[in-house]
């Protein structure tokens, strides 16, 4: 029994994470900066903007001698807003298994707020959370380091190690082990691979959860 939930957003509550590798995977490509979408996904997953900009620019700087483009971020975030506005929706399961819950709650995502704020809207969740909804560019550390989940305890003034964490990356199970939480890790979306599980595992996820149904059964049982 736990005091609050934190959830992800980003491949737990919407299917954007299969969005993003689509646009992101191309964009890179363009640029002369093909990448394995499997690495890619174990790489980057889970990191903040700035982080994940940060990395690009070193690899592309190890590999061709320049950071990528000065244009590169705007385009890459125009085309995936526009993704995002066509074509995003849930993660079956997910409105339903929130409104299940009976307990304290909040979204903790290393988006950055306005566009969380867009994203959440887009699937009819933001009214579900706000104000409890945390954002990358609200720490200095963004996940891997527990700074996100510490916030959202904070927010909701329940201690860490009554919280559970819902999380669909490695970094995001580490973010939430290193707050002290207990993780769940979610593989319902549609960027989830087979492989993830045994990553998921060893990265020090409590269960794991393979649809919201399953996730719902269980917050209906607190109630």
């Amino acid at each position: 029994m736990f005091d609050a939930v934190i959830f992800d957003c980003d491949g737990c509550l919407i299917d954007s994470e299969v969005l993003a590798l689509e646009v992101e995977l191309q964009a890179l490509a363009d640029v002369g900066m093909p990448y394995d979408p499997d690495e890619f996904r174990r790489r980057f997953m889970g990191l903040t903007d700035a982080a994940f900009f940060a990395a690009l620019d070193g690899d592309r700087i190890a590999k061709l001698g320049e950071p990528l483009p000065a244009d590169f971020r705007r385009r890459h975030d125009e085309a995936l807003t526009g993704a995002v506005d066509e074509r995003l929706a849930e993660v079956a399961g997910a409105a339903a298994a929130v409104a299940a819950l009976g307990r304290p709650k909040a979204v903790a995502s290393s988006s950055h707020a306005a566009f969380l704020e867009r994203k959440l809207r887009r699937v009819g969740l933001w009214e579900a959370f706000a104000p409890h909804v945390y954002a990358g560019d609200q720490v200095a550390r963004g996940k891997p380091a527990p700074d996100l989940f510490l916030l959202a305890a904070a927010g909701l003034s329940v201690a860490p190690e009554r919280c559970l964490a819902i999380e669909d990356s490695v970094n995001g199970i580490l973010a939430a082990r290193a707050a002290g939480m207990t993780a769940w890790a979610l593989t319902a979306g549609g960027h989830i691979l087979p492989s993830d599980v045994g990553r998921l595992r060893e990265a020090g996820a409590h269960a794991i959860v393979g649809a919201w149904s399953e996730a719902a059964r269980d917050f209906a049982a607190w109630a």
